[in-house]
């Protein structure tokens, strides 16, 4: 595993850290800083945009789709600087990592040709149709219906904790179409438009009090034939290619982001003066311990991927290390500021505008999303140790 740089990749960096301070707001990423409601979703479609034209976006997708052919190092130094300046996402990053990804292996010429330009420039806004109630996690479990009835699919179902679906403009949705077939087969790959009549979206009100996941319900809603990805009940092969490009090569991004928060919670130990305790020396030092086994773990699997690997159950490791990380950090923080740390976002005395309490409600979701940790559990002993599978 080589971690240097040649000199036209650090040209790249320069080239991003010179964009990235030139395009983020001033205070971006400072403690209070934020931005809310629709001036929110105005910025995200700006700042997608700004990357898009600058060539930001889908990097690594093959030239013939409108990416550049760059190579896996370029888009992490990229998704590494991005996480050290805390830059926001594009508001279209599930098209992006995902439908991008899947439609260039399995769609049709028609497929690709009517919706990847518009993914890769945020025209079109996609959201994910995968988790239902009861199935979440056990994702092939799903009871979404679809029934072909000439050349249109009728789909009735419910879809749950759908992030964007309340502003997307397209969903990948996994939907039941041969409810006799074994558990993972007899599922079918559609892409929906998220106008047409019979979806209704309810946003979830989270703890934080924000609302950035959604209840969708399908009724009697017509989906075209053309628009079947991959064969009719072969679905779950399809969706297995879009789950591997979400938990793929984020690798610098997650090891930048997390060294920060680990700096920050080092720092509000010695602003609160709890540098000095035994204790929460020895947590520090634990939390130290934790990021660079994380650190490095990620690099381990970046490193199989540039040597023609494709992302595999490795993945689950360190997502379930980070998830897990990042909850334990922010429940440390709020501990040591003590009857301060319920203090939020908004009161003047909270220190660092609030940002412990927050992180630390905000956190609570990462356990759950992207697979449960005990789904991941599951998959490490099963899939990497060899243990036999539960009853």
């Amino acid at each position: 595993m080589d971690l240097s740089y040649t000199p036209q990749e650090e040209r790249f960096r320069e080239r991003v850290r010179t964009f990235l301070k030139a395009n983020l707001p001033a205070g971006w990423g400072s403690p209070g800083y934020s931005l809310s409601g629709r001036g929110n979703l105005e910025f995200m479609r700006d700042w997608t945009r700004k990357l898009y034209e600058n060539g930001f976006l889908g990097m690594s997708w093959p030239k013939e789709y409108g990416g550049q052919g760059a190579t896996q190092i370029e888009v992490a130094i990229l998704n590494e600087e991005m996480a050290r300046f805390r830059a926001p996402a594009p508001l279209n990053y599930m098209g992006l990592t995902m439908v991008g990804p899947t439609l260039i292996a399995h769609g049709t010429d028609e497929q690709k040709k009517r919706f990847i330009g518009k993914v890769l420039s945020g025209e079109e806004l996609w959201c994910q149709g995968f988790s239902e109630p009861g199935a979440g996690s056990d994702l092939a479990a799903l009871r979404t219906r679809a029934e072909l009835r000439g050349d249109e699919f009728i789909v009735n179902g419910q879809k749950v904790w759908t992030s964007g679906a309340h502003y997307a403009d397209w969903c990948f949705l996994l939907v039941r179409t041969d409810p006799t077939a074994p558990k993972h087969r007899g599922i079918s790959y559609l892409l929906v438009d998220m106008k047409t009549p019979g979806i209704t979206v309810k946003p979830l009100r989270q703890i934080t009090g924000e609302a950035d996941f959604n209840e969708v319900f399908f009724e009697d809603v017509r989906v075209p034939r053309e628009n079947l990805v991959g064969r009719l009940n072969d679905g779950w092969r399809v969706a297995v290619t879009t789950l591997s490009n979400e938990r793929g090569t984020m690798a610098f991004a997650l090891a930048a982001r997390y060294e920060i928060i680990f700096n920050e919670v080092a720092e509000l130990c010695r602003k609160v003066g709890a540098a000095s305790s035994p204790a929460a020396r020895q947590q520090i030092a634990q939390f130290y311990i934790d990021l660079q086994s994380l650190k490095y773990s990620l690099y381990r699997n970046f490193s199989k991927i540039l040597h023609g690997g494709t992302p595999g159950p490795e993945g689950s490791i360190a997502k379930l290390w980070w998830s897990e990380l990042d909850q334990r950090m922010e429940e440390f923080a709020v501990q040591i500021l003590g009857p301060a740390g319920q203090l939020m976002e908004g009161s003047k005395y909270a220190l660092d505008g609030g940002r412990w309490p927050m992180g630390l409600l905000r956190a609570r979701c990462l356990t759950i999303a992207a697979g449960t940790s005990e789904i991941h559990r599951n998959t490490i002993a099963e899939r990497i140790l060899g243990m036999p599978k539960g009853r």
